[in-house]
């Protein structure tokens, strides 16, 4: 694959920002899998957007996991943005991260790689924070994803809080305003979305993991709705090994179209 190490400027955020990207590529090396969808020079891949967690940054993922490995045999292009510590929020106190990674972003991407920009060609996942990020994603921009993956994911903010009101980091994100009924309410979402809408689900938490209750409450509001999410808790904890083989799941269950 095409690896990128890309640093622009975020309108959004009023800063440089960084992103890695990974294209791809007929041409392999040893031991590697090249190809992909047969596109002409005005077509574009699919894409998945794959995001970071609380603790890591742009890198994280290509220095736990073989993604690179992992995304070229299906032929899919991988965006690996940075958030900081920001819940992909629009922070009271800091930056706007949603607007960036929800609107500022896809169009960036647009203009600058050979992706799709089709909704069926689109995908995002993520991991702790990116878990919760991806969801968000989902059920707040039902339009623009196929399908989105949740690891480990912090879903229900509000049933099994991680972080106290007057947490410093609460602070800076939240401003200790409610989130019940908000973009980061993802078990209201996902209570009261319309099926039809939304993209495939696909939640994986390990039995172990301090954020097991969370994707149990999320899980039990979408069986309520009727909405179908592809679900598994495995045994498992909040751990690089679980996410390693949870990514390589994704990938094989993503609806990546062939040519």
């Amino acid at each position: 694959m095409i690896r990128l190490r890309t640093d622009f400027f975020a309108e959004s955020l009023g800063m440089g920002t960084s992103m890695n990207v990974l294209m791809p590529q007929a041409a392999a090396g040893i031991g590697m899998v090249g190809g992909g969808p047969d596109t002409g020079p005005g077509d574009g891949v699919p894409v998945l957007y794959l995001l970071h967690g609380l603790s890591d940054d742009c890198t994280i993922w290509e220095r736990r996991t073989a993604i690179e490995r992992y995304a070229s045999e299906k032929g899919i292009a991988v965006v690996m943005p940075e958030v900081r510590r920001s819940f992909y929020c629009d922070e009271v106190y800091g930056e706007a991260y949603w607007t960036f990674i929800s609107e500022e972003l896809p169009q960036l991407l647009a203009r600058t790689f050979r992706v799709s920009t089709a909704r069926e060609d689109t995908f995002v996942a993520g991991l702790s924070m990116g878990g919760f990020g991806a969801f968000k994603l989902a059920l707040n921009r039902p339009d623009r994803f196929a399908a989105a993956a949740s690891l480990s994911g912090a879903v229900d903010m509000l049933g099994d809080r991680i972080f106290e009101a007057e947490d410093p980091l609460a602070q800076r994100i939240w401003g200790g305003r409610e989130l019940a009924g908000t973009a980061d309410d993802l078990v209201g979402l996902v209570r009261a979305a319309d099926p039809r809408t939304l993209p495939q689900l696909f939640l994986d938490c390990g039995t172990e993991d301090f954020l097991v209750n969370q994707n149990r409450a999320f899980l039990a509001a979408a069986e309520e709705s009727g909405v179908a999410v592809t679900s598994r808790l495995r045994p498992g904890d909040h751990a690089w090994e679980f996410w390693d083989t949870g990514i390589q799941d994704v990938l094989d269950w993503l609806p990546i179209r062939t040519a």
